[in-house]
């Protein structure tokens, strides 16, 4: 099942090798089938864009971008504003968005400004409310992404005037790449990441995949497998090299963040340990409200969570509450997609445990068995809160969302088997047993007292199957259950793979740095070869 990844490695950035291959690439165009194809379809797009979000107060705004008719203002350098040194960033979503954000963060401060492009009303959502004082300031700028036809892309490049283009994990758009190519603007695709499945959906179209390859000017590669398959669909050796994955990247809230969420009385400082910080995050429910979280109780998250996943969360928390010592369990479930708030706050009220909502400012009391985050933005702040953290997408074939948010808290996770966009880092994280996984072989549990936690300790929790439910459950979900109830019966075994994963996760921030570094030397290597020419 979950596979082993190669370990993170890096080649000479300015090599002669590589500098060669940057100057003597030209611009391939795609093939004339993609062209007319995606030609064909830009009507249904916008067809497809209405049915979605005309009823939206941003829809205007959102053709406008899309299909190149309008802008916002280009982001400004401060007082030099003829500096021209404007980075275009693509992410498609909101997981995309939380990847990148660090690595915005650290070109914001180099001096560059941005330009942000999301595909989804998600992505979008999270951009603006992530970096609402950047785009305030006017040193970030932030639209959709423009359709991939070239009259569109040229107004949209012309427009912005980037020095280089950024494209995150694996959406790649061929006449975008061409046209980039032929302007020499770098196109670099950062955090590079190409699974088994996708790689096989790229090799369909050879020829498309083929051009964009070509067209790119740096690959930065999560890892060696997919560095590999990069290779295989037409990239040069000399265009990848890897250097990690940027999930490893802390991503924490801004502190205006925090104080919406928590309002805390004391500034949170940063050498606070984990469960100092929980305490404070704890001391009053969001948005001050007054009434006091209790913390004498075990609690636990199905975070970032899709259809199915909460169904199963809901049952295992059922199973927990039959249980003497774990009866007070209070389970915090936060849904990915906000259009889903509702339909999750049905399905806990059919299952009849006592819930209390976020959105509605009610309190978490004794009595309350579900807290139902339906927010935005405050991920962080439930992660801190639990004892455990079910990282969905998951426990169904969407990938899986980044375990390193509960981790940086200390918080040990749980995850299932469709963890594709991630593996690298579950294996990791699993290799130190701060993350349990069904099957996962480099799982290696938790050790007290020189004893083996799983073997010596879920003993003692039988029975530790799920019982009473009409829901067939899978083998996995069994398994997470049983882990689970030992992390919630054990909290001292529970922290202590908090910790493991903590240390990790801050052992692994270099990553930023080194992706960095090589869209750095990029870009100069462009700016110093056109400087050559004029």
């Amino acid at each position: 099942m979950p596979s082993s990844s190669t370990p993170p490695s890096t080649t000479e950035s300015k090599s002669p090798s590589r500098q060669a291959s940057l100057s003597k690439r030209a611009a391939v165009k795609p093939p004339w089938y993609y062209r007319l194809i995606i030609a064909l379809l830009k009507p249904l797009y916008r067809v497809q864009v209405w049915r979605r979000s005309h009823k939206r107060e941003n829809y205007p705004q959102e053709v406008a971008e899309r299909f190149g008719k309008q802008y916002p203002p280009r982001p400004m350098s401060g007082a030099d504003h003829a500096t021209n040194k404007v980075v275009w960033c693509h992410a498609v979503s909101l997981g995309e968005t939380n990847t990148v954000a660090p690595l915005l963060d650290a070109l914001l401060a180099q001096g560059y400004q941005v330009w942000l492009t999301n595909t989804t009303q998600t992505g979008h959502a999270r951009a603006a409310s992530r970096f609402a004082d950047e785009i305030a300031q006017g040193r970030m700028s932030h639209s959709y992404v423009p359709v991939d036809t070239p009259t569109v892309i040229e107004t949209f490049l012309a427009h912005v005037q980037p020095i280089a283009a950024l494209f995150v994990e694996t959406e790649l758009w061929a006449s975008i790449l061409a046209i980039l190519s032929q302007k020499n603007i770098p196109s670099i695709l950062v955090n590079g990441r190409l699974s088994a499945a996708s790689f096989t959906r790229y090799q369909k179209i050879t020829a498309v995949s083929a051009s964009m390859m070509q067209n790119l000017s740096l690959i930065i590669a999560q890892d060696g497998e997919s560095a590999k398959r990069f290779r295989e669909l037409g990239a040069h050796c000399t265009q990848i090299r890897v250097a990690g994955s940027l999930k490893w990247v802390i991503n924490t809230p801004k502190a205006t963040e925090a104080k919406k969420v928590t309002e805390p009385k004391k500034k949170v400082e940063p050498e606070k340990t984990t469960d100092e910080t929980r305490e404070d995050i704890a001391t009053v429910n969001p948005q001050g409200s007054g009434h006091a979280v209790c913390l004498d109780r075990p609690v636990w998250i199905a975070a970032s969570t899709h259809n199915g996943e909460e169904k199963a969360a809901l049952i295992l928390q059922k199973q927990l509450l039959d249980i003497a010592e774990l009866n007070k369990t209070l389970l915090i479930i936060v849904p990915r997609h906000p259009e889903r708030f509702d339909e999750v706050a049905t399905l806990i009220k059919e299952s009849g445990l006592q819930m209390a909502k976020r959105s509605m400012n009610e309190a978490i009391t004794e009595q309350t068995q579900v807290y139902l985050a339906d927010s935005m933005g405050e991920l962080m702040h439930w992660y801190a809160l639990s004892d455990v953290a079910l990282v969905g997408g998951s426990l169904v074939d969407i990938g899986g969302h980044n375990p390193v948010e509960p981790m940086s808290v200390g918080t040990p996770v749980l995850m299932g088997r469709y963890t594709q966009s991630c593996q690298s880092v579950v294996d990791k994280l699993a290799s130190v047993g701060a993350l349990y996984q069904p099957d996962n072989d480099f799982y290696q549990p938790i050790t007290l007292d020189n004893q083996p936690i799983s073997e010596s300790m879920v003993a003692s929790l039988a029975p530790s199957s799920i019982t009473d439910t009409d829901v067939a459950i899978s083998d996995d979900v069994e398994l997470i259950y049983q882990q689970l109830r030992l992390w919630l019966s054990h909290p001292k075994v529970a922290k202590q793979a908090g910790q493991a994963g903590e240390k990790m996760t801050v052992q692994q921030q270099e990553v930023l740095t080194r992706q960095l570094n090589m869209i750095e030397e990029t870009i100069e290597y462009f700016v110093g070869a056109q400087q050559t020419l004029i």
